[in-house]
Formats: structure tokens, C-alpha cells, sequence
């Protein structure tokens, strides 16, 4: 089916756009963008050089798909977002572009971004992630699967969130955030595994038990991190998610939340 695309929308003719799309009036669209099919583009919107956008998204009023990056080390190289499916764009986000040639700010599938959301520069988000109003991620960040960010929530650069972590609203946090957990505060600190989020994705009971205990020994043992990890294995039963948590805390590279 064709797209219906408003008269007075203004869009590039080199634009590639899907199938079945809407497109309403006063919409922007440059030159290098590609947009698949049944998308549908609220007015208002901005589209720049670089949009990759995949099927089934709904882009709403006022928001902008790969502004320019707001990194003083752009020098105007060719630069993309890449956004994958069935995603909810909600009023006023702001989602920028890699800062150097052929960098990519990555949004997954099925994520929802509220009002006001910024995802900066080179940023990688997984799938069905939420980010409430007024969420900041800075650039060079990554979230995994299923993060879960309450309303004003503020995630400085070159820090990572686990899958199916849950940060509460108005939280900073400068450090990488652990698979599972909740965290908020300021300063920030471990509410606890998020029992409510492992249960909706299927994990069993016993395997949350396990994950609290992994988190006992990191959160509230007296050692490094290092050392953690090697209690982790030593003591905790291994599992999928276990292994996931492993990986996480050996691969940090800016230091683990609270400790």
C-alpha cells in the first residue's frame, strides 16, 4: 500500500521512505534518510542526513531523529542513527548522531522514549527498553535489554546499564549499573534485585534467589571487585544469568555503581 504522505510536509525527494507510512504536515525530512514501512511520522517532526529507521515505528510532535551530535570533537563527518522496529517515540526526543565517520547511535526494537527523552552521540540501546520523561543518556553509552529509566533520570558518559535494571527517578549515576537490579538515590545507591522485572521475563524464582546472593557478595561485602567475581563463581550456582552478571562486572570499564 502506498504511504500517505501530507502536501504540505517537506521531504527530500533523494529520501527513501517504506510502504504504508503516514507522514503528516510540517514534517522535515532531509536528503540521506531511509524510513521503512508502516511508520507513521507525527507533525512537526525532524528527520536529518543519517536516519535509519526501521518498520512499525511512531515518531511523534516535535521530536528530532539524528541531530547533529553534541560533541566538540564533530568535525561534520558522515554519521548515522540507526533505529530498529515497532518503536514509540514520544514528544520533544532528541536522538543525535555518531560523532565520527560512519558512527552509529543504535536504537533497538520496542523501546518507548517519553517526552522529552535525549539519547546522545554513539549511544547503543537494546530492545523493549523504557525511558520515562525527561531521561538524559549522554553520549558513548550502553543499555541493555529491558532497562527500565524513571522520569528525570540522568545517565553520564561512557557507563552501561544491565539488562532488566531499573533506575529510579532523578538519579545521576556515573558508574556502570549491574544486570537485575534497582538503583536510585543520590548519591546513588542498591535497592535490590528488580524481582519484579526477572519474574516477567520468565526467570525462575531459584535463579533470583541466586542472582540476590551474587548481589550480597558485591554490594555488601568488604572486597574488590575482582575478588567478587571470583566468589560469584565460586559460591553461586551457575546459570545463564549468573553468567550475565559475571560478564558485566569483568568487562567494566568505568567501575561498578557503590563500589
Amino acid at each position: 500500500m502506498a504511504s500517505e504522505i501530507s502536501p504540505k510536509a517537506e521531504i527530500s525527494p533523494k529520501a527513501k521512505i517504506g510502504n504504508n507510512c503516514k507522514i503528516f504536515p510540517f514534517v522535515y525530512i532531509e536528503d540521506d534518510v531511509e524510513i521503512g514501512d508502516n511508520c507513521i511520522i507525527f507533525p512537526f517532526v525532524s528527520i536529518c542526513n543519517g536516519s535509519r529507521i526501521g518498520n512499525g515505528n511512531k515518531i511523534h510532535q516535535g521530536s528530532v531523529i539524528a541531530a547533529l551530535p553534541q560533541d566538540f570533537n564533530f568535525r561534520g563527518e558522515k554519521s548515522y542513527v540507526v533505529i530498529g522496529d515497532n518503536n514509540v517515540i514520544r514528544e520533544n526526543v532528541v536522538i543525535n548522531r555518531g560523532t565520527h565517520r560512519d558512527g552509529r547511535t543504535i536504537i533497538g526494537n520496542k523501546n518507548f522514549l517519553l517526552e522529552g527523552t535525549h539519547i546522545s552521540h554513539d549511544t547503543v540501546v537494546g530492545d523493549q527498553c523504557v525511558f520515562g520523561y525527561g531521561v538524559k543518556i549522554a553520549g558513548d553509552c550502553e543499555i541493555h535489554n529491558g532497562a527500565i529509566f524513571s522520569s528525570s533520570a540522568i545517565q553520564n558518559a561512557n557507563t552501561r546499564v544491565g539488562r532488566l535494571a531499573m533506575i529510579q527517578a532523578g538519579t545521576t549515576f556515573s558508574r556502570d549499573i549491574p544486570p537485575y537490579v534497582v538503583a536510585g538515590g543520590k548519591p546513588i545507591e542498591y535497592g535490590g534485585p528488580n524481582y519484579t522485572m526477572m519474574g516477567e521475563a520468565g526467570i525462575d524464582e531459584k535463579v533470583q534467589k541466586h542472582i540476590a546472593n551474587a548481589y550480597r557478595l558485591l554490594f555488601h561485602g568488604k572486597t574488590s571487585t575482582f575478588d567478587v567475581v571470583n566468589q560469584i563463581k565460586d559460591q553461586v550456582p551457575d546459570s545463564p544469568e549468573i553468567q550475565t552478571i559475571i560478564q558485566f562486572l569483568e568487562s567494566s570499564q568505568s567501575g561498578i555503581m557503590c563500589k
